[in-house]
């Protein structure tokens, strides 16, 4: 699969986040065949790790001299793979401060 592929994934994964989350919030169940939040935020961390070691290892076939590895594909594996645990360091910090939101709700 290549990186842009993992990249529209990811998007796709957090569309699906979204839009449950916005279930969730009128109050409507999960309707229909579906995957539940626990699975699709496993996911989502699953591809994040493995475009961290496609960029690892790019990075180090370009350091050991592979003439078929160039810089730029270096670089831009390892952006994609900065901005896809940048997504998810920022979904996380949303669902401590739901869940520290939620816990400060007085019953």
């Amino acid at each position: 699969m290549s990186s842009v592929e993992s990249l529209d994934s990811l998007l796709s994964q957090l569309r699906s986040l979204s839009e449950q989350a916005k279930g969730l919030k009128t109050g409507e169940a999960n309707q229909g065949p579906g995957q539940d939040f626990a699975d699709t935020l496993k996911q989502m961390v699953n591809s994040v790790n493995q475009q961290q070691q496609t960029a690892n290892e790019l990075q180090n076939q370009f350091a050991s001299g592979d003439p078929s590895t160039s810089l730029s594909q270096v670089m831009l594996a390892s952006q994609k793979a900065d901005l896809a645990f940048q997504t998810m360091l920022q979904v996380r910090n949303k669902l401590v401060s739901a869940y520290q939101d939620i816990m400060n709700i007085s019953a």
